[in-house]
């Protein structure tokens, strides 16, 4: 059985879909993403789609499961490269993908990314520096 390849650019883990999504591929490649988050501790995947002229049910429904559970493990999901066809085909279908994030090309997905990540630390910031109120009453 063939692998989707997982690269490591800096905080973030693409995925370049290249071949034909089977099944097994689909579900192979949910389990060596949540892996391969877990081992190193990135904060974000990029998974490109360019190549896929069709995303059936399972395989959209796939790309949903892989963004639920790259949030728990704490990094964010965008799917960049979504031919025209392939996101009617995914709205015929009724799947929204929660929890998906999309841009036009992996450089846009890497700047959405970039610009949560510096929104998430100012968020930070800004609980850590709000005055504590002790009651002196």
């Amino acid at each position: 059985m063939e692998r989707v390849p997982v690269l490591k650019i800096g905080d973030i883990l693409l995925v370049s879909i290249q071949i034909d999504m089977e099944d097994q591929v689909a579900l192979q490649l949910q389990e060596d993403l949540a892996e391969r988050i877990v081992v190193t501790g990135c904060h974000g995947v990029i998974i490109d789609i360019s190549a896929l002229d069709i995303v059936d049910s399972f395989v959209g429904r796939t790309l949903a499961t892989i963004a639920s559970i790259s949030r728990v493990l704490d990094a964010e999901t965008v799917v960049v490269g979504m031919r025209p066809a392939v996101a009617i085909t995914l709205v015929e279908l009724g799947l929204s993908l929660p929890g998906i994030r999309t841009a036009l090309n992996v450089e846009l997905g890497m700047d959405l990314l970039a610009r949560s990540r510096a929104e998430e630390y100012d968020d930070e910031q800004d609980d850590e520096s709000d005055p504590v109120v002790v009651n002196e009453s």
